[in-house]
């Protein structure tokens, strides 16, 4: 067996379709990406056998001082990982082409699920994931660990949704409050459509006030459109955005005005039951509410015109699946539950488009009251999908000593990071106020 470095058309046909294993931190363009916006060096590696592809992966070089590095191979390999002999052939093969390069260390973080609950928190048994996780060790990783949170490159936990089901079967594993949430959005007016380029300013807005709200900090407007051009260009990355339409929304509240009104009328009298008098307190009541309503969207018409973009989404797809990648939300109208209609959109999109799997990008596996992050969790629980455990991250370490003072330094490094982007994010959303 032989390893190469392959051409896009060959990684590609070898990587999108893949049964086993198929990811879009693993595809061509992901590579290419991380080149132009994370400074990265992407290598794409397959192993041949008789000319034949048997496996791939590609590895992100991170350049380091003093001429090392580190390697990363995002959700991958692609590979059997039951197939014990192939696995360790591959990585023996890879662990040699990265010594050239002064590697510290190689990281994996394949998306091999050891845990799933359904929407009513039942267990489903997943087989062979001991023989898995012991086939991958055998080969020299060492695994980091269980953790819980967003500790590790990529969650560890998730939701997926099998598209595979009938709408209808999809739409009945929401809660209650969600299906109440995503009628109300649509009668109010809400609506949701497909973005393009020219929306990367406005998605960039609304991820900062998130970001601001929930205190943490992501990306450049930069990263985020590079990101966008580059996928979109191969249909991986979609933008959706929700809206409402403050005219029509006036228009629906003026016509439910009007009807409130004339029952009102046809129940006033001097001598009424107890019932006509209960309906009608809440007639006025329904009154009362109404003005407030036309009051509040006359002035939000006047703040923010016709349409006001509520949600961006930007959801990746690549070979049987989808993830939602990034959601970013407006501060004002929440009540509307916009946020509800566009997932909900986005899910009957791409199960139109024959996507199987939908994957909510990340939620925590610490589910205690006092977790910062079990919002996000109870959130996403409420689409219905399958609550996944992912076997979690392994480091073949080839310097031990350098790869002591990385790991050590690195946690210290981020922090430095993470506080200066915090403060950068706050001057943005302070700016776009």
């Amino acid at each position: 067996m032989e390893l190469v470095e392959l051409n896009e058309e060959e990684y590609e046909d070898f990587v999108r379709n893949n049964k086993l294993k198929s990811h879009f931190l693993q595809s061509h363009i992901w590579g290419e990406f991380s080149k132009k916006a994370k400074k990265l060096t992407p290598y794409y590696l397959g192993l041949k056998n008789n000319n034949s592809i048997v496996a791939t992966a590609l590895l992100l070089q991170k350049s380091l001082p003093l001429g090392y590095s580190y390697f990363y191979s995002p959700r991958g390999f692609v590979i059997d990982f039951n197939d014990k002999e192939l696995l360790k052939i591959f990585t023996d093969k890879i662990v040699e082409f990265i010594k050239d390069k002064k590697a510290i260390f190689l990281k994996i973080d394949p998306d091999i699920i050891i845990n799933k609950y359904n929407y009513l928190d039942e267990k489903i048994e997943i087989s062979g994931t001991d023989k898995v996780f012991s086939n991958i060790k055998s080969c020299g990783f060492k695994h980091l660990g269980f953790t819980k949170n967003f500790e590790t490159m990529q969650p560890r936990y998730t939701f997926r949704i099998d598209l595979k089901q009938d709408l209808d079967t999809i739409f009945n594993h929401f809660s209650k409050s969600t299906k109440q949430r995503i009628k109300k959005a649509q009668k109010i007016g809400c609506e949701v459509c497909i973005g393009s380029s020219d929306d990367i300013d406005t998605f960039y807005h609304l991820m900062t006030l998130t970001e601001d709200r929930k205190d943490f900090v992501s990306y450049s407007k930069d990263y985020y459109k590079t990101q966008y051009d580059l996928l979109s260009k191969k249909n991986m990355a979609t933008l959706f955005l929700g809206k409402i339409n403050t005219n029509k929304v006036l228009s629906n509240l003026e016509e439910e005005l009007n009807f409130v009104k004339n029952s009102i009328n046809n129940i006033s009298g001097d001598s009424l039951s107890k019932s006509a008098k209960s309906k009608l307190n809440n007639l006025n009541s329904r009154l009362d509410s109404i003005n407030k309503d036309i009051k509040k969207y006359t002035e939000y018409k006047e703040k923010y015109g016709n349409e006001i973009i509520l949600n961006a989404h930007m959801i990746i797809s690549y070979g049987n699946k989808a993830w939602v990648l990034y959601a970013g939300n407006h501060n004002i109208l929440t009540e509307s539950n916009a946020n509800y209609l566009t997932y909900y959109e986005h899910i009957k999109y791409f199960k139109e488009k024959n996507i199987e799997v939908y994957d909510q990008f990340g939620t925590i596996g610490d589910l205690s009251k006092d977790n910062p992050r079990i919002g996000l969790h109870e959130f996403k629980k409420k689409f219905g999908g399958d609550y996944v455990e992912f076997i979690g991250e392994f480091d073949y370490i080839l310097k031990p000593f350098m790869y002591f003072i990385f790991t050590k330094l690195i946690p210290f490094y981020r922090n430095i990071i993470k506080k200066k982007g915090r403060r950068s994010i706050s001057n943005e959303v302070n700016r776009n106020k």
